[in-house]
Protein backbone atom coordinates (compact mmCIF):
# COMPACT_ATOMS: atom_id res chain seq x y z
CA UNK A 1 0.00 0.00 0.00
CA UNK A 2 1.66 3.58 -1.02
CA UNK A 3 1.64 6.58 0.94
CA UNK A 4 -1.33 8.10 -0.65
CA UNK A 5 -3.36 5.23 -0.34
CA UNK A 6 -2.74 5.20 3.43
CA UNK A 7 -3.53 8.67 3.61
CA UNK A 8 -7.42 8.20 2.43
CA UNK A 9 -8.06 5.06 4.27
CA UNK A 10 -6.58 6.72 7.66
CA UNK A 11 -7.59 9.98 6.65
CA UNK A 12 -4.39 11.77 7.19
CA UNK A 13 -4.70 15.19 5.28
CA UNK A 14 -1.00 16.81 4.48
CA UNK A 15 1.60 16.70 2.44
CA UNK A 16 4.62 17.51 4.53
CA UNK A 17 7.67 15.43 4.17
CA UNK A 18 8.56 14.93 7.45
CA UNK A 19 4.76 13.65 7.62
CA UNK A 20 4.97 11.33 5.25
CA UNK A 21 8.21 9.92 6.12
CA UNK A 22 6.34 8.80 9.28
CA UNK A 23 3.71 7.53 7.42
CA UNK A 24 6.16 5.25 5.42
CA UNK A 25 7.98 3.97 8.11
CA UNK A 26 4.84 2.77 9.87
CA UNK A 27 4.17 1.10 6.55
CA UNK A 28 7.56 -0.27 6.23
CA UNK A 29 7.66 -1.92 9.78
CA UNK A 30 3.85 -3.03 9.58
CA UNK A 31 4.95 -6.53 8.28
CA UNK A 32 7.14 -7.19 11.12
CA UNK A 33 6.69 -7.91 14.83
CA UNK A 34 9.18 -5.10 15.82
CA UNK A 35 8.05 -3.18 18.95
CA UNK A 36 7.58 0.66 17.91
CA UNK A 37 7.71 4.18 19.84
CA UNK A 38 5.37 7.01 18.33
CA UNK A 39 6.79 9.76 19.96
CA UNK A 40 5.04 13.61 18.96
CA UNK A 41 3.40 16.43 20.94
CA UNK A 42 -0.31 16.21 22.25
CA UNK A 43 -2.60 16.72 19.43
CA UNK A 44 -0.40 15.88 16.27
CA UNK A 45 -2.14 12.75 15.56
CA UNK A 46 -0.42 9.63 17.27
CA UNK A 47 -3.47 7.48 17.83
CA UNK A 48 -3.54 6.95 13.85
CA UNK A 49 -0.06 5.23 13.55
CA UNK A 50 -0.69 2.16 15.73
CA UNK A 51 -3.95 1.49 13.52
CA UNK A 52 -2.05 1.75 10.20
CA UNK A 53 0.64 -0.42 11.81
CA UNK A 54 -1.91 -2.72 12.97
CA UNK A 55 -3.95 -3.06 10.24
CA UNK A 56 -1.34 -3.58 7.83
CA UNK A 57 0.57 -6.56 9.83
CA UNK A 58 -0.35 -10.36 9.54
CA UNK A 59 -2.13 -9.64 13.16
CA UNK A 60 -4.94 -7.30 11.50
CA UNK A 61 -7.27 -10.25 12.21
CA UNK A 62 -6.51 -10.23 16.13
CA UNK A 63 -7.37 -8.03 18.49
CA UNK A 64 -6.54 -4.30 18.62
CA UNK A 65 -6.22 -2.65 21.78
CA UNK A 66 -5.41 0.92 22.90
CA UNK A 67 -4.95 1.56 26.29
CA UNK A 68 -4.49 5.24 27.50
CA UNK A 69 -1.63 4.56 30.58
CA UNK A 70 -2.06 8.02 31.85
CA UNK A 71 -5.80 7.97 32.28
CA UNK A 72 -5.80 4.75 34.63
CA UNK A 73 -5.11 5.43 38.28
CA UNK A 74 -1.56 4.10 39.44
CA UNK A 75 -3.59 1.22 41.73
CA UNK A 76 -5.13 -0.26 38.81
CA UNK A 77 -3.25 0.02 36.26
CA UNK A 78 -1.71 -3.32 36.83
CA UNK A 79 -4.82 -5.44 37.05
CA UNK A 80 -6.20 -2.88 33.64
CA UNK A 81 -2.97 -4.82 31.63
CA UNK A 82 -2.17 -8.25 33.15
CA UNK A 83 -5.26 -9.40 34.82
CA UNK A 84 -6.31 -10.00 38.56
CA UNK A 85 -7.49 -13.38 40.32
CA UNK A 86 -10.40 -13.74 42.28
CA UNK A 87 -10.08 -12.02 46.15
CA UNK A 88 -6.65 -10.05 44.60
CA UNK A 89 -7.44 -7.01 46.56
CA UNK A 90 -10.54 -5.20 47.86
CA UNK A 91 -13.46 -5.01 45.08
CA UNK A 92 -11.88 -8.08 43.13
CA UNK A 93 -14.97 -10.53 43.02
CA UNK A 94 -14.24 -12.29 40.45
CA UNK A 95 -11.01 -13.48 38.10
CA UNK A 96 -10.47 -10.77 35.24
CA UNK A 97 -8.25 -11.38 32.30
CA UNK A 98 -5.95 -8.37 31.41
CA UNK A 99 -5.61 -6.45 27.99
CA UNK A 100 -2.12 -8.65 27.34
CA UNK A 101 -4.28 -11.70 27.80
CA UNK A 102 -7.28 -10.36 25.23
CA UNK A 103 -4.98 -8.63 22.77
CA UNK A 104 -3.07 -12.12 22.32
CA UNK A 105 -1.91 -12.34 19.08
CA UNK A 106 -2.77 -8.84 18.30
CA UNK A 107 -2.03 -5.47 18.87
CA UNK A 108 -1.95 -3.08 21.99
CA UNK A 109 -1.29 0.53 21.38
CA UNK A 110 0.02 1.88 24.99
CA UNK A 111 -0.88 5.75 24.42
CA UNK A 112 1.19 8.02 27.11
CA UNK A 113 3.46 5.31 28.46
CA UNK A 114 5.38 7.81 30.06
CA UNK A 115 2.94 7.67 32.44
CA UNK A 116 3.63 4.02 33.64
CA UNK A 117 4.97 3.86 37.42
CA UNK A 118 7.74 2.24 37.83
CA UNK A 119 6.59 -0.99 38.84
CA UNK A 120 4.48 -1.54 36.08
CA UNK A 121 7.13 -0.81 33.85
CA UNK A 122 9.12 -3.54 35.46
CA UNK A 123 6.22 -6.00 34.20
CA UNK A 124 5.90 -4.75 31.24
CA UNK A 125 9.28 -5.02 30.48
CA UNK A 126 9.48 -8.64 30.97
CA UNK A 127 6.78 -8.80 28.64
CA UNK A 128 8.47 -7.11 25.96
CA UNK A 129 11.49 -9.59 26.73
CA UNK A 130 9.94 -13.14 27.38
CA UNK A 131 6.43 -12.56 26.55
CA UNK A 132 5.53 -13.32 30.27
CA UNK A 133 3.49 -12.09 32.82
CA UNK A 134 1.35 -12.74 35.92
CA UNK A 135 -1.88 -11.63 36.85
CA UNK A 136 -1.91 -9.61 40.41
CA UNK A 137 -2.58 -11.82 42.82
CA UNK A 138 -1.19 -14.91 41.39
CA UNK A 139 1.51 -16.72 41.12
CA UNK A 140 1.44 -19.04 37.57
CA UNK A 141 3.17 -17.77 35.02
CA UNK A 142 1.46 -16.87 31.68
CA UNK A 143 2.47 -16.26 28.05
CA UNK A 144 1.35 -14.02 25.53
CA UNK A 145 1.76 -13.12 22.07
CA UNK A 146 1.49 -9.57 21.88
CA UNK A 147 2.55 -6.50 19.61
CA UNK A 148 3.59 -3.53 21.50
CA UNK A 149 3.12 -0.13 19.82
CA UNK A 150 3.73 2.86 22.28
CA UNK A 151 3.42 6.57 21.80
CA UNK A 152 4.67 9.83 24.60
CA UNK A 153 4.92 13.23 23.89
CA UNK A 154 7.64 13.48 27.01
CA UNK A 155 11.41 13.75 26.67
CA UNK A 156 12.89 10.38 27.67
CA UNK A 157 16.05 11.54 28.21
CA UNK A 158 14.87 13.71 31.02
CA UNK A 159 12.49 10.90 32.05
CA UNK A 160 15.26 8.50 32.45
CA UNK A 161 18.04 11.16 34.22
CA UNK A 162 15.72 11.86 36.73
CA UNK A 163 14.64 7.52 37.63
CA UNK A 164 10.93 8.88 36.49
CA UNK A 165 11.46 5.86 33.18
CA UNK A 166 13.24 2.52 32.77
CA UNK A 167 16.54 3.09 30.54
CA UNK A 168 16.22 -0.75 29.68
CA UNK A 169 12.31 -0.86 29.07
CA UNK A 170 12.82 2.89 26.92
CA UNK A 171 15.28 0.59 24.62
CA UNK A 172 13.09 -1.65 24.47
CA UNK A 173 10.26 -0.17 23.10
CA UNK A 174 12.19 2.00 20.73
CA UNK A 175 13.01 -0.52 18.57
CA UNK A 176 11.53 1.31 15.84
CA UNK A 177 10.78 5.23 16.46
CA UNK A 178 8.60 7.18 14.64
CA UNK A 179 8.64 11.06 14.83
CA UNK A 180 5.48 13.30 14.79
CA UNK A 181 6.13 16.80 13.48
CA UNK A 182 4.23 19.30 15.16
CA UNK A 183 1.75 21.15 13.96
CA UNK A 184 3.91 24.08 13.44
CA UNK A 185 6.54 22.36 11.47
CA UNK A 186 3.81 21.49 9.03
CA UNK A 187 2.96 25.13 7.83
CA UNK A 188 1.89 24.44 4.20
CA UNK A 189 -0.77 21.61 5.59
CA UNK A 190 -2.38 24.46 8.18
CA UNK A 191 -4.66 25.71 5.48
CA UNK A 192 -5.76 22.56 4.27
CA UNK A 193 -6.48 20.94 7.26
CA UNK A 194 -8.37 23.90 8.01
CA UNK A 195 -10.52 23.62 4.72
CA UNK A 196 -11.20 19.90 5.38
CA UNK A 197 -12.03 20.85 9.06
CA UNK A 198 -14.79 23.64 7.67
CA UNK A 199 -15.88 21.13 5.12
CA UNK A 200 -16.92 18.10 7.60
CA UNK A 201 -18.61 20.54 10.19
CA UNK A 202 -20.26 22.39 7.40
CA UNK A 203 -22.09 18.85 6.46
CA UNK A 204 -22.79 17.79 10.44
CA UNK A 205 -24.10 21.19 10.83
CA UNK A 206 -25.80 21.92 7.88
CA UNK A 207 -24.37 25.34 7.00
CA UNK A 208 -21.95 26.89 3.92
CA UNK A 209 -18.64 26.12 5.05
CA UNK A 210 -16.26 29.09 6.17
CA UNK A 211 -13.72 30.67 4.34
CA UNK A 212 -10.61 32.97 5.28
CA UNK A 213 -9.28 35.96 3.45
CA UNK A 214 -5.90 36.15 2.87
CA UNK A 215 -4.47 37.68 5.71
CA UNK A 216 -6.62 35.73 8.09
CA UNK A 217 -4.94 33.00 6.41
CA UNK A 218 -1.44 34.03 6.75
CA UNK A 219 -2.28 34.47 10.24
CA UNK A 220 -3.70 31.45 10.72
CA UNK A 221 -0.26 29.70 8.97
CA UNK A 222 1.70 31.51 11.03
CA UNK A 223 0.47 30.98 14.65
CA UNK A 224 2.27 28.96 16.92
CA UNK A 225 -0.53 25.72 17.66
CA UNK A 226 0.55 24.44 21.10
CA UNK A 227 -2.33 22.19 20.99
CA UNK A 228 -1.37 20.64 17.40
CA UNK A 229 -4.17 19.61 15.09
CA UNK A 230 -6.44 18.85 17.94
CA UNK A 231 -6.37 22.65 18.93
CA UNK A 232 -6.92 23.45 15.02
CA UNK A 233 -9.91 21.36 14.63
CA UNK A 234 -11.74 22.59 17.84
CA UNK A 235 -11.23 26.16 16.94
CA UNK A 236 -12.65 25.80 13.54
CA UNK A 237 -15.59 23.72 14.69
CA UNK A 238 -15.78 27.32 17.15
CA UNK A 239 -16.08 29.58 14.26
CA UNK A 240 -18.15 27.25 12.05
CA UNK A 241 -20.70 27.47 14.63
CA UNK A 242 -20.62 30.68 16.16
CA UNK A 243 -19.67 33.15 13.72
CA UNK A 244 -22.55 34.05 11.55
CA UNK A 245 -20.38 35.51 8.45
CA UNK A 246 -19.08 33.09 6.11
CA UNK A 247 -16.37 34.93 5.15
CA UNK A 248 -13.67 35.24 8.22
CA UNK A 249 -12.01 37.69 8.32
CA UNK A 250 -8.71 38.51 10.28
CA UNK A 251 -9.80 40.25 13.16
CA UNK A 252 -12.77 37.74 13.67
CA UNK A 253 -9.60 35.26 13.38
CA UNK A 254 -7.58 36.62 16.04
CA UNK A 255 -10.32 36.45 18.42
CA UNK A 256 -10.06 32.64 18.31
CA UNK A 257 -6.43 32.37 18.59
CA UNK A 258 -5.26 32.43 22.08
CA UNK A 259 -1.80 34.79 23.08
CA UNK A 260 -1.51 35.18 19.31
CA UNK A 261 1.75 38.05 19.57
CA UNK A 262 3.31 36.17 21.89
CA UNK A 263 2.64 32.49 21.07
CA UNK A 264 4.09 32.76 17.24
CA UNK A 265 7.68 32.72 17.56
CA UNK A 266 9.35 32.03 15.39
CA UNK A 267 7.37 32.98 12.18
CA UNK A 268 10.29 30.99 9.92
CA UNK A 269 9.02 28.36 7.66
CA UNK A 270 10.00 25.27 8.20
CA UNK A 271 12.27 26.02 11.38
CA UNK A 272 10.43 26.23 14.41
CA UNK A 273 10.86 26.64 18.32
CA UNK A 274 11.42 21.72 20.45
CA UNK A 275 13.01 19.06 20.87
CA UNK A 276 13.94 17.89 22.27
CA UNK A 277 12.81 15.76 21.26
CA UNK A 278 9.35 16.17 21.82
CA UNK A 279 7.88 15.99 24.79
CA UNK A 280 7.57 17.44 27.90
CA UNK A 281 10.24 20.24 27.00
CA UNK A 282 9.35 20.84 23.92
CA UNK A 283 8.54 24.71 25.55
CA UNK A 284 12.29 24.72 25.76
CA UNK A 285 12.84 25.52 21.97
CA UNK A 286 10.29 28.38 22.73
CA UNK A 287 12.88 29.52 25.17
CA UNK A 288 15.79 28.47 23.37
CA UNK A 289 14.60 30.52 20.58
CA UNK A 290 13.91 33.84 22.83
CA UNK A 291 17.93 33.54 23.89
CA UNK A 292 18.77 33.52 20.23
CA UNK A 293 16.01 36.68 19.13
CA UNK A 294 17.91 38.31 21.96
CA UNK A 295 21.64 37.61 21.70
CA UNK A 296 20.62 38.93 17.71
CA UNK A 297 18.75 42.16 19.35
CA UNK A 298 22.05 42.60 21.73
CA UNK A 299 24.46 42.52 18.83
CA UNK A 300 22.45 44.93 16.47
CA UNK A 301 22.22 47.16 19.16
CA UNK A 302 26.10 46.53 19.87
CA UNK A 303 27.01 47.27 15.89
CA UNK A 304 24.83 50.90 16.06
CA UNK A 305 26.58 52.00 18.74
CA UNK A 306 30.01 50.98 16.77
CA UNK A 307 28.97 52.25 14.13
CA UNK A 308 28.52 55.67 15.65
CA UNK A 309 31.46 55.93 17.15
CA UNK A 310 33.49 55.54 13.62
CA UNK A 311 31.02 57.83 12.12
CA UNK A 312 32.03 60.07 15.13
CA UNK A 313 35.69 59.74 13.82
CA UNK A 314 36.20 57.60 17.06
CA UNK A 315 35.80 60.04 19.78
CA UNK A 316 33.81 59.33 22.08
CA UNK A 317 33.15 62.41 24.23
CA UNK A 318 29.72 63.27 22.48
CA UNK A 319 28.71 59.11 22.43
CA UNK A 320 25.24 59.81 23.00
CA UNK A 321 24.10 58.72 26.54
CA UNK A 322 21.75 55.95 24.84
CA UNK A 323 25.19 54.26 23.21
CA UNK A 324 26.69 54.30 26.65
CA UNK A 325 23.23 52.45 28.65
CA UNK A 326 23.75 49.69 25.52
CA UNK A 327 27.14 49.16 26.12
CA UNK A 328 26.43 48.85 30.04
CA UNK A 329 23.45 46.59 29.14
CA UNK A 330 25.26 44.36 27.37
CA UNK A 331 28.21 43.57 29.85
CA UNK A 332 26.60 44.40 33.40
CA UNK A 333 26.23 40.95 34.28
CA UNK A 334 29.88 40.09 33.74
CA UNK A 335 32.69 41.28 36.71
CA UNK A 336 35.41 41.06 33.97
CA UNK A 337 33.63 43.92 31.66
CA UNK A 338 34.20 47.70 33.55
CA UNK A 339 30.96 49.48 33.12
CA UNK A 340 31.64 52.84 32.05
CA UNK A 341 29.98 55.52 33.65
CA UNK A 342 30.84 58.36 31.54
CA UNK A 343 32.44 59.89 28.16
CA UNK A 344 35.28 61.51 30.11
CA UNK A 345 37.80 58.70 30.95
CA UNK A 346 36.93 56.60 27.72
CA UNK A 347 39.01 56.79 24.13
CA UNK A 348 38.34 54.46 20.82
CA UNK A 349 41.03 52.73 19.05
CA UNK A 350 39.46 51.08 15.60
CA UNK A 351 37.27 50.82 16.98
CA UNK A 352 37.65 49.33 20.35
CA UNK A 353 36.19 51.05 23.63
CA UNK A 354 39.00 51.27 25.76
CA UNK A 355 39.07 52.48 29.50
CA UNK A 356 41.45 54.82 31.38
CA UNK A 357 42.60 53.45 34.61
CA UNK A 358 43.81 56.11 37.35
CA UNK A 359 47.69 54.26 36.78
CA UNK A 360 47.27 55.87 33.43
CA UNK A 361 47.27 52.86 31.63
CA UNK A 362 44.41 51.54 29.56
CA UNK A 363 42.23 48.70 29.88
CA UNK A 364 40.38 47.28 26.66
CA UNK A 365 37.31 46.48 26.78
CA UNK A 366 36.52 43.71 23.95
CA UNK A 367 33.38 44.12 22.44
CA UNK A 368 32.36 40.81 21.92
CA UNK A 369 29.34 39.35 22.01
CA UNK A 370 28.87 35.51 24.30
CA UNK A 371 27.83 32.75 22.45
CA UNK A 372 27.15 30.80 25.20
CA UNK A 373 23.28 30.19 24.75
CA UNK A 374 23.49 28.60 28.64
CA UNK A 375 24.62 32.19 30.14
CA UNK A 376 21.94 33.67 27.79
CA UNK A 377 19.09 31.56 28.90
CA UNK A 378 20.32 31.81 32.89
CA UNK A 379 20.56 36.14 32.21
CA UNK A 380 16.83 35.79 30.97
CA UNK A 381 15.65 33.76 33.52
CA UNK A 382 17.06 36.54 36.24
CA UNK A 383 15.47 38.97 34.49
CA UNK A 384 12.09 37.67 34.31
CA UNK A 385 12.27 36.68 37.68
CA UNK A 386 13.09 40.38 38.92
CA UNK A 387 10.51 42.10 36.76
CA UNK A 388 8.05 39.67 38.40
CA UNK A 389 9.44 40.47 42.13
CA UNK A 390 10.48 36.49 42.17
CA UNK A 391 6.54 35.28 40.84
CA UNK A 392 7.74 31.77 38.99
CA UNK A 393 4.17 31.74 37.57
CA UNK A 394 4.60 34.92 35.52
CA UNK A 395 8.23 34.57 34.98
CA UNK A 396 7.41 31.12 33.40
CA UNK A 397 4.59 33.42 30.94
CA UNK A 398 6.98 35.84 30.41
CA UNK A 399 9.64 33.12 28.90
CA UNK A 400 7.05 31.14 26.94
CA UNK A 401 7.54 28.16 29.03
CA UNK A 402 5.79 25.99 31.64
CA UNK A 403 6.33 26.59 35.06
CA UNK A 404 7.50 23.25 35.65
CA UNK A 405 10.52 23.70 33.10
CA UNK A 406 11.01 27.39 35.15
CA UNK A 407 11.46 25.45 38.25
CA UNK A 408 13.93 22.80 36.59
CA UNK A 409 16.07 25.40 35.14
CA UNK A 410 16.42 27.08 38.44
CA UNK A 411 17.64 24.00 40.12
CA UNK A 412 19.74 23.31 37.15
CA UNK A 413 21.25 26.19 37.09
CA UNK A 414 21.63 27.11 40.97
CA UNK A 415 19.69 30.72 40.13
CA UNK A 416 19.48 32.24 43.54
CA UNK A 417 16.10 34.54 43.23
Amino acid sequence: MNINDIKQRFGIIGNNPALERAIDIANQVAPTDLNVLINGESGTGKEVFPQIIHQNSSRKHGQYIAVNCGAIPEGTIDSELFGHEKGSFTGANEARKGYFEVADGGTIFLDEVGELPLTTQARLLRVLETGEYIRVGSSKVQKTNVRVVAATNINFATAIEKGKFREDLYYRLNTVPILLPPLRERREDIHLLFRKFASDFAAKYRMPAVKLNAEAQQALVNYYWPGNIRQLKNITEQISIIEKERDITLETLLNYLPDYNTNKLPAVIGATPAGSAAGSDMSERDLLYKVLFEMKKDLNDLKKVVHNIVNGGGSVSAMPHDDLQTINRLYRSDDSYPVIANTSDVKVHNPIIVKDNADGFSQPIMVEESLSLQDKEIDMIKKALKKHKGKRKYAAQELGISERTLYRKINEYHIEE
